[in-house]
């Protein structure tokens, strides 16, 4: 588990363009630096103590483990899922009407569905040694149930293994979790996401 949760904060720091992961007993340690998210462990176990000691408002938990016992500060997300899935170069589908389009920017690839020059479905795919760690897949609300989610992420595969990557990690909602798993990934742990929040001192 802790392989996974170290790719994960690794392709996660790089989609999202912060410093890379900082390796703490518990985990991972990630300064993001935004108002609302100044800090994210990512942990493959949970850590009480850890947990306990945090106060900073805009620190996040992400641990690989479901029903953390969290003191009152912590605002708890809706459940998540960490998936995994060996990585294959299938045959890219493409909708008709519809154009693909593959962009890399150092360890980052970034795959656009478009119809008529307009965004229908777009995700990201961030490498961390043989890992790709998808992130950010969407389907704007318009073009839905037409298979461009499958379709971004076939392209998403083909590139990443192009590149030598084997593994592919990503963390899903619910929703999500359903797509994936049509697919072929494997559930790896629930994830539980929790965050301190900013104290009113008027209150």
């Amino acid at each position: 588990m802790r392989k996974l949760a170290k790719a994960w904060a690794e392709g996660w720091a790089i989609s999202r363009g912060t410093p890379s992961p900082v390796e703490v007993p518990e985990g991972y340690r990630i300064d993001v630096g935004l108002p609302n998210h100044v800090t994210r462990y990512v942990l493959p176990a949970h850590a009480p103590a850890l947990a306990a000691r945090l106060t900073e408002p805009g620190t996040w938990l992400k641990v690989c483990a479901e029903g953390l016992d969290l003191d009152e500060r912590w605002q708890v997300e809706p459940a998540e899922y960490l998936m995994s899935t060996r990585l294959t170069a299938e045959a890219l589908v493409s909708p008709p009407d519809h154009e693909v389009s593959v962009t890399t920017r150092g360890a980052l690839i970034e795959v656009a569905v478009t119809n008529q020059g307009q965004m229908a479905a777009r995700g990201q795919a961030a490498l961390a040694g043989k890992y790709a760690v998808i992130d950010q897949v969407i389907t704007e609300p318009a073009y839905r149930r037409r298979g461009l989610g499958t379709t971004v992420m076939q392209a998403l595969a083909q590139a990443a293994t192009s590149r030598g990557a084997a593994t592919g990690v990503l963390v899903a909602t619910a929703d999500g979790r359903a797509l994936y798993s049509r697919l072929g990934w494997r559930l790896a742990s629930p994830v539980t996401a929790a965050w301190l929040g900013v104290v009113d001192h008027q209150q």
